[in-house]
């Protein structure tokens, strides 16, 4: 794969691209994000399917615009692909051709069951989920995959879209109408003979801006979509006063943002009936979609579309841009495990909990570059936003904060109150905090020691092959949680 990849995806409402940046052979980061509201389904679906001038002119120029910007990164590669009103389109030859012979673009125009799988291949990749069922809402269609033990089993595509119901039913007020047809269209995923996962990971923009109403109405403590989790039961009282709210200043009372008025009460309405009948309990927020499942496809097409096991992309992908020394992260890492392992008798913390400790001992460093003295600020202000891909909105902002009180006292309750409903236990925390801390002690010459420890009557025996004496001297300057003491021998 070329080191800088362009995906870009021609929607019924709005178009979108990604620029992409290798790091390593499976590691990469968002090199640029451009969504244009071209809307190249508008007026389609009263005429026959047939995309219209305008909203063909619209587009063009679009893409125009976003090849200028692939070209400024110097991306190599370049997929183009196109979904529901251009396969539904008579006309879109027309479109495809004009956009070929002048723009040199080829645009693939794909599937339902395609776009489908593009979109559970994004999710089981980059979400913290192992079974779901991805409900993909665009303007035209939208896309189903059930996903088990992150293994796609079933995809599907069905003719619900913000931008069809819009023209077919809404415009004429038939509210009963439009729900007969989803229902109706829907028996076909019923009657798939997979069952149905009660956790659905939602995608496409109108999911998106119900997620960012959610959260404002819940004063959410991260700003972060992707990852963001809700209960369905918790909401359905602000989904009908969406779409059934009877101007736009009401949408706007609600916190729904202007860019999206023409279409949130087509697709609230849409997700809100969707998930009422099948039952969900639980959504899961995705900013990934089909862009990144085009470009995933691409990526892992050597290792069944899956990254191996273990991997992180987003945990990789910093390690390899911020150019953290592999065996130096590789030794901190190892010796976090050691040191949660002969304390867990005393801590008792759940294993999930050595895994962000790993991650934050590798990853504590990367702030150094933006300011050395303010280095662990620095890393847990970047954390809360860059790990983007497959952790948990509790795991992000739990690995930020090991990372903050790293090298300092203990955090105390006054320390993690504005992210508390994200966090664990004071006491956990307190745990964690410590045991990065004397991690990066012992390496405190970054010279890799060899040490074993050992725990006899509530007290860890440090035994270190080499005699160092900045680790000796500052070790009785670590504040430690109670129930705990240390010796170097």
């Amino acid at each position: 794969m070329a080191k800088i990849t362009t995906v870009i995806d021609i929607g019924s409402n709005s178009m979108r691209m990604v620029v992409m940046q290798k790091s390593s052979r499976f590691a990469f980061h968002l090199l640029n994000e451009t969504k244009a509201r071209v809307k190249i389904s508008e007026g389609s679906y009263e005429n026959a399917g047939n995309l219209q001038e305008v909203p063909m002119e619209r587009a063009f120029n679009s893409l125009k615009s976003f090849l200028n910007i692939s070209k400024s990164l110097k991306s190599r590669k370049i997929f183009c692909v196109a979904t529901s009103a251009m396969r539904d389109a008579p006309n879109s030859k027309i479109f495809v051709n004009r956009v070929k012979n002048e723009l040199g673009l080829d645009i693939k125009v794909i599937d339902g069951t395609k776009e489908a799988y593009f979109g559970g291949i994004a999710a089981l990749n980059l979400i913290k989920a192992d079974d779901f069922v991805t409900v993909d809402i665009g303007g035209g269609s939208t896309e189903f995959a059930i996903v088990r033990n992150k293994n796609i089993e079933h995809v599907l595509s069905l003719d619900i879209g913000t931008v069809r119901l819009a023209e077919l039913f809404f415009s004429k007020g038939d509210m009963d109408g439009a729900k007969k047809y989803i229902l109706n269209k829907l028996e076909e995923l019923k009657s798939c003979g997979y069952d149905i996962p009660s956790t659905v990971i939602g995608i496409g923009g109108s999911i998106r801006a119900l997620s960012r109403v959610i959260m404002k109405k819940n004063y959410y403590p991260l700003d972060v979509l992707h990852g963001f989790k809700y209960n369905v039961n918790s909401n359905i009282q602000l989904f009908e006063a969406i779409y059934n709210s009877k101007n736009n200043n009401t949408l706007k009372l609600l916190g729904v943002k202007k860019d999206r008025f023409d279409t949130i009460k087509e697709g609230t309405f849409i997700f809100a009936t969707i998930l009422n009948e099948l039952n969900i309990q639980e959504v899961v927020t995705s900013g990934a979609g089909v862009r990144e499942g085009v470009y995933l496809t691409d990526l892992l097409r050597n290792s069944n579309c899956k990254f191996p096991n273990n991997f992180n992309v987003s945990v990789r992908s910093l390690l390899d841009r911020y150019q953290v020394d592999e065996k130096t992260s590789a030794y901190f890492g190892s010796n976090a495990r050691k040191i949660f392992d002969v304390l867990k008798p005393i801590h008792q913390l759940d294993d999930k909990y050595r895994t962000l400790l790993v991650i934050a001992s590798k990853l504590h460093s990367i702030g150094n570059s933006l300011n050395f003295y303010k280095g662990n600020d620095s890393t847990a202000e970047f954390i809360l936003n860059g790990l983007n891909y497959d952790f948990l909105h509790s795991s992000r902002v739990t690995v930020a904060h090991i990372i903050k009180f790293s090298k300092k006292s203990l955090p105390m309750q006054r320390d993690i109150i504005r992210h508390k409903m994200l966090l664990p236990p004071l006491e956990t925390m307190q745990w964690l905090s410590f045991m990065i801390s004397l991690n990066l002690l012992i390496n405190n010459d970054l010279s890799a020691p060899k040490v074993e420890y050992n725990l006899k009557d509530s007290k860890l025996c440090i035994d270190m092959e080499s005699d160092i004496y900045l680790v000796k001297s500052e070790i009785d300057k670590l504040q430690m949680p109670k129930g705990i003491k240390i010796k170097i021998k």
